[in-house]
């Protein structure tokens, strides 16, 4: 039964595709090709498909998803967590099938492993780029992100919906692994206007127990910002897997050495799909890594998943007087204060994309499920 319902979802996503972008792929002799989509950069032989299980040679053309979404929901931009642009916007999520990676602790699961695990049971659901945009629009979404499963994989897909956002007015964004190239990073950059990147540790060895490779998510964070896009980082510290202080304190230098104000949200794991041996993350824990970032020259670290944890660190704090100028808590924006995306006490630049300066202060905190 399992092998059964995963080449009954398998067909139901052949159904659902159309050849990738030309620079996305190279096709090589006997009809086999090179994705570059992903870090991985995948051979392809004729018949197969490369580790993401979606992206597949036919014949020799790369043929990759479209026309479907499998998740559909409006957010809160700080859930992505976006903490510097457009404060209290709704974002309007959505999700296609499968992943470069297989996390243990993933928390989208459903999406992310459908084609590895029987017991994921996300099914693709028929929509059309415009059809998208007008349900971002009904429900006063100023943002669309493409999040749930990893979107570098799917970025045809991603970038013919940003096509129609643009035109609407709607502002664009990745929530992403990170494991990147060169030509996906340009591929997607004219569309792009915020990127988060799941920085997941900083050793090869942790990488490799989740599927991949360190360096291309390094070269990923560096490439956005040469690109002048926004970034915001993103560490899920889990017990026992990489909360050792020499480990943050590597991610917190390698952030400096990028910019030292790139966004570090250092959150809260909870035992989800299968790591369930590791304990959840305390609240000490992530005060260890806000110190170690703090130490390391960071001037915007956020602890996170523990709402009301942490006093008011969860708000943006002017790193030239400490002033609080973005109060949070969770999902919600309790107040904010920047006039001209400055501190209004000394006039120090907050960096950000703060669009028109203003913020949607005590907007609800729940994120609410989208029917296509």
């Amino acid at each position: 039964m399992p092998a059964t319902t995963n080449s009954t979802l398998g067909a139901l996503l052949s159904a659902r595709t159309a050849e990738g972008a030309p620079e996305l792929y190279d096709r090589l002799e006997n009809k086999a090709v090179r994705c570059h989509a992903c870090g991985h950069r995948c051979k392809i032989l004729d018949g197969l498909k490369g580790i993401c299980k979606v992206r597949y040679n036919e014949d020799g053309v790369l043929k990759v998803p479209r026309g479907y979404v499998a998740a559909l929901q409006v957010d809160p931009i700080e859930k992505k967590p976006f903490f510097h642009a457009y404060p209290g916007a709704l974002a309007l999520s959505f999700g296609m099938l499968g992943c470069d990676y297989h996390c243990g602790y993933c928390q989208n699961w459903v999406t992310s492993q459908a084609l590895r695990d029987p017991v994921a049971g996300a099914t693709p659901t028929d929509i059309e780029p415009a059809g998208i945009v007008k349900l971002a629009l009904r429900h006063g979404a100023k943002v669309i992100t493409s999040t749930y499963n990893e979107p570098l994989i799917t970025s045809e897909w991603s970038v013919e919906v940003f096509r129609e956002a643009k035109k609407a007015g709607l502002v664009c964004s990745y929530v992403s692994n990170g494991n990147g190239t060169e030509r996906v990073l340009d591929y997607v950059a004219p569309w792009i206007d915020l990127y988060k990147v799941d920085l997941k540790g900083f050793s090869d060895r942790h990488y490799r127990d989740l599927g991949g490779t360190l360096q291309p998510v390094l070269d990923t964070i560096r490439g956005l910002k040469r690109r002048g896009i926004w970034v915001e980082v993103v560490t899920l510290i889990v017990p026992g897997f990489n909360d050792s202080s020499e480990e943050l304190a590597d991610m917190a230098a390698f952030l400096v050495s990028v910019d030292p104000d790139i966004p570090w949200h250092v959150t809260a794991y909870h035992q989800d799909y299968k790591m369930t041996e590791n304990p959840d993350t305390d609240a000490g824990t992530l005060m260890r890594a806000y110190e170690i970032g703090r130490r390391a020259g960071l001037r915007y670290i956020y602890p996170g998943n523990i709402p009301g944890g942490f006093g008011d660190l969860e708000g943006t704090h002017c790193p030239g007087c400490n002033a609080l100028v973005i109060g949070r808590r969770g999902f919600r924006v309790t107040s904010f204060r920047l006039i001209d995306g400055r501190c209004p006490d000394c006039s120090t630049p907050i960096p950000g994309v703060w669009g028109d300066g203003t913020a949607a202060v005590g907007r609800s905190g729940i994120p609410m499920p989208v029917r296509a």
